[in-house]
């Protein structure tokens, strides 16, 4: 499970790059209007970080590997910028003990040791562009350092690329030009087929994705696209229809993939997923290697089920040399260089060096991909909640059918505190990412939920329920309610007609409390089955003896049911993900009429 780790908060001196303490009373103002003082005990987040203005020096930015001029200009006007490149590993710890901020791109490897090295000086990194594969984030906010990055300056450039690629791969532009270049003229050979009039299906309809709708819809063509989070009224505007996935792949002519690499994503296009493809689609990569099955395309090139691909992406960069998907006759391939285009350099360089020095100057930076440093109090008391909270939130959007964009999202709390007294930020932050994370390369955290969540057109809204009863514990219950979306498992959905999880919090282990209008008990932990089922005896047995039978731990099961005989949903705890197999053993038991599997 993906957890947001945060450093501990350690009064009455902080590490800052002055090794200055603190007096003993301050206060400081920061954007929107959070105030902080130090002279009464508060119940707030905060980023902790050092401006220039607080020291008689300019604060120091190390520029590892090269940076367009107008980024280092914007860096210059507010602190001395050290341009040392391709420094050893070594090398870099010998100088971040004397930086303030660190900008790589991606050739830079800013590990623990790193962190460790720094003395705690160390308040921002920047990564010049969008992945941040290369950067230890754990070790990052364990030592109180903001990671920023930029991931809007590409967009044009990477829509781009996309384009040429599949227009390239339409008129076989890379094979006949090798062709020629060898002394052939073969015109037959290499006939193309046209836009005009194709269905483009776009996988990922975020910045690039819809950038590339754009201009395939210039080209003539009809434009298809499947995206869980996409706005139907913004896919409107520019006349692209949203469909499920399903849809999308069995009445694509062109495919062009825009989605980010994540365990739900992995291999998304595979032997299962290309069989059910119209035969003679073209496929266009641009987006992350490992979305695809290497070998299953191979595969599926052969077999005449996909007539081309052009890919810019690899699992492996580069491509072992004999790979039979770069070598293969009927793929276009590409070096990585959605991003290469002089304007995007610049204009990454121009993003990252707003943030870095943003972040120095103590503001909260929008593209900030680490969590914020939060009082150790407040950590220790809310960690079970903070687990709950973020778990709820994959359960939620995992119960939603593809093609539901969701825009409505409410939580509610139920607590004997007083609202002063419960800071719900943190929660629903988490909540946010439980939500975004599993399908987005966005990383979530209290700095930047809130922004993600509107980019995305996420309506977040909240309300607390009061008990009676001792404020000792912060809250009795989470439940999350997802509006609007149809739900792959209909027994989710409540009387109201939105999707309804509920959990709490028992002897620190998060539990999942209520589906739907079904009361049930399991733990959060490992992954969930679901199953709707006739209340009859002997149906714990005949799930549980299939799930031993392949080996698949069960760590609880509960059953909450309407009524004696009447429906009743089963909710198992299971530590390894069962196979395709045992799940369609599981549906084909006569009793259950639908089942779901979750994973956490």
């Amino acid at each position: 499970m993906a957890s947001l780790k945060t450093p501990t908060l350690k009064s009455p001196s902080l590490s800052l790059s002055s090794k200055s303490r603190l007096p003993s009373a301050f206060s400081a103002t920061f954007p929107n209007n959070v105030h902080f003082s130090r002279s009464q005990p508060q119940r707030r987040f905060l980023i902790i970080t050092a401006s220039a203005a607080s020291f008689s020096n300019k604060p120091t930015v190390l520029v590892a590997e090269k940076l367009g001029e107008a980024g280092l200009t914007l860096l210059k006007q507010y602190a001395n910028v050290d341009c040392s490149y391709n420094l050893s590993p070594e090398e870099l710890c010998t100088k971040i003990s004397l930086c303030d901020a660190l900008v790589v791109r991606s050739g830079t490897k800013v590990n623990r040791e790193v962190f460790e090295s720094s003395g705690g000086r160390l308040k921002v990194v920047g990564r010049a562009g969008v992945g941040i594969d290369n950067v230890d984030l754990a070790a990052a906010t364990e030592h109180g350092c903001l990671v920023v990055n930029a991931p809007t300056a590409n967009t044009v450039a990477a829509a781009e690329h996309g384009i040429a690629l599949l227009a390239a791969m339409a008129r076989n532009v890379a094979q006949a030009d090798a062709s020629v270049k060898t002394g052939k003229w073969q015109r037959n050979k290499y006939v193309g087929v046209s836009l005009v009039g194709k269905t483009l299906a776009v996988l990922g309809f975020g910045k690039v994705g819809s950038e590339v709708a754009r201009r395939a819809k210039g080209l003539g063509m009809h434009v298809i696209a499947h995206d869980p989070y996409a706005p139907a009224d913004r896919a409107r505007a520019i006349g692209v229809e949203l469909v499920s996935f399903e849809v999308a792949i069995a009445t694509a002519d062109f495919i062009s993939l825009h989605m980010p690499l994540t365990p739900a994503t992995s291999k998304m296009l595979n032997d299962e997923t290309f069989a059910k493809m119209k035969k003679g689609v073209r496929i266009v990569n641009v987006a992350r290697g490992g979305v695809i099955d290497e070998e299953a395309l191979v595969r599926a090139l052969d077999a005449g089920i996909v007539a081309q691909a052009a890919l810019d992406v690899f699992t492996e960069e580069p491509p072992k040399q004999d790979s039979k998907l770069v070598q293969h006759e009927r793929v276009t391939v590409t070096p990585h260089l959605g991003a290469s285009t002089m304007e995007a350099q610049e204009g990454v360089a121009i993003e990252i060096a707003e943030a870095v020095v943003g972040a120095l100057k103590g503001e909260l930076a929008a593209t900030a991909v680490n969590a914020p440093m939060v009082p150790a109090e407040v950590l220790t008391e809310l960690k079970p909640y903070v687990e709950l909270a973020e778990k709820l939130g994959r359960l939620a959007v995992q119960l939603v059918a593809g093609g539901s964009g969701i825009k409505n999202v409410k939580v509610s709390y139920a607590s004997s505190r007083a609202p002063d007294d419960l800071d719900t930020r943190l929660l629903r932050a988490m909540i946010t990412k439980g939500i975004i994370e599993p399908i987005s390369s966005v990383f979530v955290n209290l700095v930047n939920a809130d922004y993600t969540a509107k980019q995305r057109g996420l309506r977040i809204t909240e309300e607390r329920v009061l008990l009676d009863g001792s404020p000792e514990s912060p809250l009795e219950s989470i439940q999350v309610q997802i509006a609007n979306v149809e739900s792959k498992f209909a027994s989710a959905i409540s009387e109201t007609g939105e999707i309804k999880v509920e959990g709490r919090v028992k002897d620190g282990i998060p539990h999942l409390t209520k589906v739907g209008s079904f009361e049930v008990d399991v733990s959060l932990e490992g992954s969930i089955i679901l199953c709707r089922q006739v209340d009859q005896p002997g149906m714990i047995g005949t799930v549980g003896s299939i799930l031993g039978e392949e080996n698949v731990n069960v760590s609880f099961m509960s059953v909450g049911r309407i009524a004696p005989r009447k429906q009743a949903v089963m909710a198992i705890g299971v530590d390894e993900q069962p196979s395709k197999e045992t799940l369609k053993r599981i549906g084909e038991v006569p009793a259950i009429e639908e089942f779901v599997f979750l994973k956490l």
